[in-house]
């Protein structure tokens, strides 16, 4: 199933695909305050959660912690977790791989527990509000997403992963960071502070055509 021109109506809000590649997809996400997202799990996929604007609460199985703009999560494959809005919150949800039928439902308040992922009945075409995030290149262009500022850089040049700020972040979206040894220590779909990416590009190299998605208020 192609969702590249489709909302998913959620009961919780709604959904839909702003990225895109062979190795990761990213999805925005809206969900309405007091509303809350079926506590499930993804078997074979890693999941990361950048809250964009609003207040919302991650729950797990036996704990959970407040997350607001622009806090960041990961989420490893089959770790049960639930969101639930205290606002209206929009939320970049990050996935790799790209599947959304591997989902695994435990408890719902809409009745969902054991179903799979919502089908064409939910589904509406996309709006002029809805933004795509266009490939990486040398001299992006800012989108302006949430009160956010959202750049896709193709990094050409270690300098551009240093003397960055803790409260930037970015997503790899390709190649990441390595080793003298080859070793990756940083791989597509994490999200990273611009702190620690300093950390990690002063004491590695980046591989050739990597990609990061910038996020900063």
């Amino acid at each position: 199933m192609d969702y590249s021109n489709v909302i998913v109506k959620k009961p919780w809000g709604s959904e839909y695909l702003c990225y895109r590649n062979d190795e990761v997809a990213i999805w925005f996400l809206h969900i309405e305050k007091d509303k809350e997202t079926s506590m499930h799990c993804h078997p074979n996929k890693n999941t990361g959660f950048v809250v964009l604007e609003g207040k919302a609460k991650l729950s797990f199985l036996r704990n959970s912690m407040e997350l607001e703009g622009l806090d960041k999560i990961h989420i490893f494959r089959s770790r049960f977790h639930s969101t639930r809005a205290l606002t209206d919150s929009f939320i970049f949800e990050i996935e790799t791989p790209e599947d959304k039928h591997d989902l695994v439902r435990l408890d719902d308040a809409y009745g969902r527990a054991g179903t799979q992922y919502e089908g064409k009945n939910h589904h509406l075409p996309k709006t002029a509000d809805c933004f795509w995030i266009e490939d990486a290149v040398e001299n992006p262009k800012s989108l302006s997403i949430c009160g956010c500022t959202v750049k896709h850089l193709l990094i050409t040049d270690k300098s551009q992963l240093l003397n960055n700020k803790e409260e930037e972040l970015f997503v790899v979206t390709k190649g990441g960071i390595v080793t003298e040894k080859n070793e990756k220590v940083m791989w597509p779909g994490d999200v990273i502070d611009g702190k620690t990416l300093h950390r990690l590009a002063s004491a590695f190299t980046f591989e050739t055509k990597t990609s990061m998605i910038y996020v900063n208020k």
